[in-house]
């Protein structure tokens, strides 16, 4: 952490609202980020990072400055989304286009490519939703935030060996998931005297 985010910090917790402004700034994208794959919902993920903004505002004072500053700041947007989802479950899940902040900035050769990795997103999205909330965390933070097992550990409230079970448990689960949904995907083998309309 830099001595300027330092100073920011401090300033915040002395209640000021224009430092914390310069930390929104800074952290927006990953916060909103983590709302939107936990959520979902591009509107749901804007009022939870919104939310979980506002509730490190006011408990910035216990922030432990040994921390990183953006795991403590994950740590309160991941539980935010947690308590939201285990308060109301969806009942739907709808994927959009992922918002082109969180889009990794890469070239894609062909259009058709692009259209073929956006399903493949949306499927793996769809897959995830169905984790519960607390795995779907682990997940997240470890393969889109790149989180290490200690920094979810940290981030989660849980022993490092829960994040490594978690993250087995839900890698099985996930695996398991998308082998049973690409063979409900496969077309039925036709026997040779059937018609191909059949």
């Amino acid at each position: 952490m830099s001595d300027n985010q330092k100073e920011w910090i401090n300033c915040a917790a002395r209640g000021d609202e224009h430092a914390f402004g310069f930390l929104i700034d800074q952290y927006q994208k990953p916060v909103f980020s983590l709302c939107y794959r936990m959520l979902g919902n591009y509107h749901d993920a804007e009022d939870a990072a919104q939310e979980s903004f506002i509730k490190a505002f006011y408990h910035i004072k216990k922030y432990d400055s040994n921390r990183p500053f953006g795991t403590w700041l994950l740590s309160i947007t991941a539980h935010h989304c947690i308590d939201y989802l285990r308060k109301r479950r969806l009942p739907t899940v709808s994927i959009e286009a992922l918002p082109t902040e969180i889009i990794p900035d890469e070239r894609i050769p062909s259009p058709e490519l692009s259209l073929r990795q956006a399903e493949w997103d949306a499927q793996v999205m769809n897959l995830i939703m169905d984790l519960k909330p607390l795995d779907r965390a682990t997940i997240i933070l470890r393969y889109w935030h790149e989180c290490s097992e200690v920094e979810i550990a940290e981030t989660l409230n849980l022993s490092v060996s829960a994040v490594k079970s978690r993250l087995y448990r839900s890698r099985q689960t996930l695996a398991k998931s998308w082998l049973e949904m690409e063979k409900g995907s496969m077309p039925k083998e036709r026997r040779p005297y059937e018609s191909p309309a059949i």
